[in-house]
């Protein structure tokens, strides 16, 4: 039995919960395929088990906690944060360093696009958190604008699929790259709204 089927089994039997938690484990590093366990939640539903539009609502607030936690983390113990075992081997001095760099280049924009990155969430949220150059609030914001991309898509894929497994199991492997499409989308519409408000400030 793979982890989609052995999720499948545990939600199914312990309901919302247990997609709750497992969404947590998820946001502090835990490997545990966020993108899996959002598809599981989506799949207990079409089975009858859950409403879908309930489980929407309750892993986008796993999702959230789960990441606001790592970011709270990293702002309460700074670097020292390396010092926790678990932390150092989720986040290996040389990574943090790295992600540093990536965080001083990009900003803002390393936290939205984080979470389309699997492997990477973690160490980002919790460097945003230690560099305190980002208030709480924005980090929310910007993980909850991104969450509000992925993780419906997550979750209704596995709804629609949970009576066609080979069907599902195929737009399992072309949604990382779905995921960047809609992403692409998203940002082209926000960049034509920032010039049309740039072109009506210009005109006035």
């Amino acid at each position: 039995m793979n982890l989609l089927e052995r999720l499948v089994g545990i939600f199914a039997e312990h309901g919302y919960l247990s997609v709750f938690i497992a969404l947590l484990l998820c946001g502090a590093g835990v490997p545990l395929p966020e993108d899996i366990t959002l598809v599981a939640g989506g799949i207990i539903a079409g089975l009858g088990y859950a409403n879908v539009h309930v489980m929407v609502g309750v892993t986008m607030v796993g999702v959230l906690v789960g990441d606001a936690t790592m970011f709270m983390l990293g702002h309460h113990f700074g670097g020292r944060i390396l010092r926790l075992r678990l932390f150092a081997w989720l986040l290996p001095p040389a990574r943090y360093a790295k992600v540093q760099q990536k965080f001083e280049r990009y900003g803002n924009r390393l936290m939205f696009v984080a979470r389309f990155l699997p492997g990477m969430r973690t160490a980002v949220f919790i460097t945003a958190g230690a560099t305190h150059r980002v208030s709480f609030w924005r980090f929310l914001l910007l993980d909850g604008l991104a969450a509000l991309i992925s993780v419906p898509l997550w979750v209704y894929l596995g709804y629609l699929g949970a009576d066609n497994r080979a069907w599902l199991t195929k737009w399992i492997h072309r949604g990382q790259g779905g995921l960047w499409i809609v992403l692409g989308m998203v940002l082209v519409l926000v960049a034509w709204l920032w010039w049309r408000r740039r072109q009506r400030c210009d005109g006035e």
